[in-house]
């Protein structure tokens, strides 16, 4: 008999050897019609998968994350499966499931089109209406290199060709098309029914340039017509808020080819930064971080003993003086246990805490370079807690509650946490990190979040929080960070002298709030389609006279409200207010003051309020005292 153990407890008794497809059908027949694949013990496994013995089994429906997952790698295959139809002489590589959706290489004699990419979509949606069965069946690697290769298929040939040969492999046939791949899939291709094709791009076979060019065509898939219609929905919304647009609209930087993946600030973006940073820099001294910064270049010797040398060497921008090989550093850790060790630090001293804006280097390859977001130089809110163990609980519950502080005042609510355990390749006793790993979650629990757990996900040294953070939009970006490492104190021998007498060695709490300001100002930008608020705004006024008869009392209503702290700019020019009030409000102020004769007579300014909305004349103390309650507010 085979027991089968089901998620809300209860138990099913077969004869014998028993599929997932007849698990569910025995629960009921809308189970057996929605499933899409199996759990057994813990592992997704196809419909078809034969259970042999006892096991826990649940059955994947489009419900879960798992069964989207399938849905999402069958329709890779359906993908390729049309591409084979329309284009026979097409070459098929690999095709995995992507964050959102999926993408499958090709290898093709010209350029795939819009219009190829239009009749490839239309073909899949034909061979899923034909609701095709999707079989499975296994090869010794040999055998399935000489098979793919009888078929013309030899980029699939050299990825069989490197498994070991005394492993078998498993191919997923449905229709005329047979593929190479794990699984699990779907059970038929009538499952697949809400994708669409988004872009053909480039990309080396195998990601090594030095190889021939291949067609990346990527794809999204939904498990429903509602969720793929919203998320079509986001990337149109996504398009109006791209940074890299606003960037160049509102005339707050570019980026050039001189200098790729770095950043060229102009007046108006530069004041951005000054206000992101200048907030984080009360964040430090209104919290007991003192602020350091450490050199830009380091000596080799240091990031060998750091292991970044061995680890990290390709991201690094290296050069050479006077014999001597130095790195551009690519954080900011090494250097801030360097200041941490000049003079003597006792148990009393700790925790210490150390931030720094510190700017680093990272050689990120062209193709992973993205706006601002994603850049070679940037500059990190970066702090280092050196601290013991007992203080680890304490400062990771402070930590969290400084975090969610900074993200609201930002406009940021709504927070994913993440906790990041052991790997199997680490350091460290398991006493030290079952210390680590239940401080980080009882500081989340003490700070009243709800977070999951990553098995494994930690780094070598210790492990980890992660704080995502959900913009306007509902798009996750993972900025914040509390790691714990018990491993950098050791490699450049930084210590402490304990309440005995003896020499520790300190914990390093490695932690982020924005992470990295460039990135985050595009994050920021993004969030609010460029509409900041008004603390945030590089121009958070703009006088605009009438005629030339206020031109004087413009300015003089400017240089008011710049000697209170303000950013404010006029516009004098001879052109209609229509035109000045059009064309200031593509450049998304938070208000417009316009100023005519019974302005001036009366020591007033007419508001717009962004979004065209006149709030009438206001007295300028009057108006003076709404900006600041603006600013106060952070809106």
């Amino acid at each position: 008999m085979i027991h089968v153990t089901l998620p809300d407890g209860s138990r099913r008794e077969y004869p014998g050897p028993v599929s997932v497809a007849d698990v569910a059908a025995s629960i009921g027949p809308g189970l057996a019609k929605a499933a899409l694949a199996g759990k057994v013990d813990g592992k997704v496994v196809d419909t078809s998968f034969t259970i042999d013995r006892d096991a826990q089994v649940a059955i994947v429906t489009a419900k879960e994350a798992d069964g989207l997952e399938v849905i999402r790698h069958s329709t890779a295959h359906l993908l390729a499966y049309a591409v084979k139809e329309l284009f026979p002489d097409a070459q098929v590589t690999i095709g995995p499931v992507i964050e959102n959706g999926f993408y499958y290489d090709f290898a093709y004699k010209r350029p795939f089109t819009p219009d190829d990419l239009a009749a490839i979509e239309k073909r899949m949606g034909e061979l899923a209406a034909r609701d095709e069965p999707v079989t499975r069946r296994v090869l010794p690697r040999d055998e399935a290199v000489a098979y793919f290769k009888g078929l013309g298929e030899a980029y699939k040939a050299e990825i069989i060709a490197s498994i070991p040969a005394n492993e078998d492999v498993s191919l997923y046939r449905e229709g005329a098309f047979e593929d190479l791949c794990r699984g699990p899939h779907v059970p038929s291709t009538g499952k697949l029914r809400h994708f669409k094709l988004m872009k053909v791009a480039g990309a080396y076979w195998r990601g090594d340039h030095r190889n021939e060019m291949l067609q990346r065509v990527y794809g999204t898939a939904w498990a429903t017509k509602e969720e793929l219609q919203q998320y079509l929905t986001m990337l149109e919304e996504a398009e109006k808020r791209d940074h890299r647009k606003l960037g160049r609209e509102l005339d707050l930087f570019h980026l050039d080819e001189h200098a790729p993946g770095l950043v060229f600030w102009h007046p108006k973006g530069w004041a951005v930064w000054q206000q992101v940073e200048q907030y984080m820099r009360r964040v430090y001294q209104n919290n007991g971080y003192q602020e350091v910064k450490g050199p830009q270049i380091l000596d080799q010797s240091l990031w060998e003993k750091t292991g970044h040398w061995d680890k990290y060497r390709e991201n690094m921008f290296v050069t050479e003086s006077e014999k001597r090989d130095y790195a551009l550093k690519p954080m900011n850790c090494p250097g801030h246990v360097l200041i941490y060790k000049q003079g003597v630090k006792s148990y009393r001293d700790l925790p210490l805490r150390y931030g720094e804006f510190g700017n680093c280097h990272r050689n990120e390859p062209t193709g992973g370079l993205h706006g601002i977001m994603r850049v070679r130089g940037f500059t990190q809110d970066d702090g280092h807690i050196f601290c013991t163990e007992d203080h680890i609980l304490a400062e990771c519950a402070a930590f969290t509650t400084l975090l969610q502080k900074v993200y609201q005042d930002f406009g940021f609510t709504d927070i994913i946490y993440k906790v990041a355990t052991r790997p199997a390749a680490r350091i460290g006793s398991d006493e030290l990190w079952d210390k680590a790993e239940h401080a980080l979650m009882e500081s989340l629990r003490a700070s009243g979040c709800q977070f999951e757990v990553s098995p494994g996900d930690g780094a070598f040294y210790g492990p980890k929080i992660e704080y995502t953070l959900k913009d306007a939009i509902g798009r996750p970006w993972q900025c914040g960070t509390m790691q714990v490492d018990f491993n950098l104190a050791e490699r450049l021998d930084a210590e402490y002298v304990g309440e005995d007498g003896a020499r520790h060695r300190p914990v390093v709490l490695h932690r982020a709030i924005v992470g990295s300001l460039e990135r985050f100002i595009g994050i920021l930008i993004e969030q609010h389609a460029g509409a900041l608020p008004a603390w945030l705004a590089p121009a958070q006024a703009v006088v605009l006279n009438i005629t030339d008869q206020q031109a004087e009392y413009a300015r003089e209503v400017a240089k008011t409200l710049q000697n209170q702290g303000l950013r404010v700019e006029v516009d004098q020019r001879n052109e209609k207010i229509t035109y000045k009030i059009r064309e200031h409000s593509l450049q998304k102020p938070p208000y417009l003051l316009v100023v005519g004769d019974k302005e001036k007579a009366a020591g007033a300014v007419a508001v717009r309020a962004r979004g065209n909305k006149d709030l009438g004349v206001m007295p300028l103390e009057a108006f003076s005292q709404r900006i600041a309650s603006d600013i106060a507010g952070k809106i």
